[in-house]
């Protein structure tokens, strides 16, 4: 098995990510996953995807990370490590698919719109 890139977006996060067989290490931006994320529900969040297909330890994964905060960053990840697995064995996908982790969540932050303090937040009206 040769090296199988994909692509997982979340709000204004891109995670591209290598993925080839070995021994389950994840390196992002070249720092390893628990140096990367020290918070444990974010490396729960990235691990997902392998632990509902149980194969943790079969693949080795390199990360491009890029933009968003933290949790934008996990979640494009799994969604990354999703497309991947899908892409070596398609039998995959519904399990995948049922658990949510093939669906691209397309909310974005909502601009702030002028004469206003916020993106909906009015100035409080005064009649007198």
């Amino acid at each position: 098995m040769e090296y199988i890139n994909a692509i997982g977006r979340r709000k204004s996060s891109v995670a591209r990510i290598y993925m080839s067989e070995g021994t389950g290490k994840i390196t992002i931006n070249k720092k390893d996953l628990t140096e990367y994320f020290p918070s444990a529900i974010l490396q729960y969040v990235v691990k997902q995807p392998l632990m509902v297909l149980e194969c943790e330890g079969k693949y080795d994964i390199k990360v491009n990370l890029d933009g968003g905060g933290f949790t934008g960053q996990s979640q494009a990840l799994r969604m990354a490590i999703a497309r991947a697995l899908v892409k070596v064995n398609a039998e995959d996908k519904k399990t995948l698919k049922v658990q949510g982790f093939l669906t691209r969540d397309s909310r974005e932050v909502e601009r702030k719109k002028p004469g206003q303090p916020k993106a909906r937040r009015r100035f409080q009206f005064s009649k007198r």
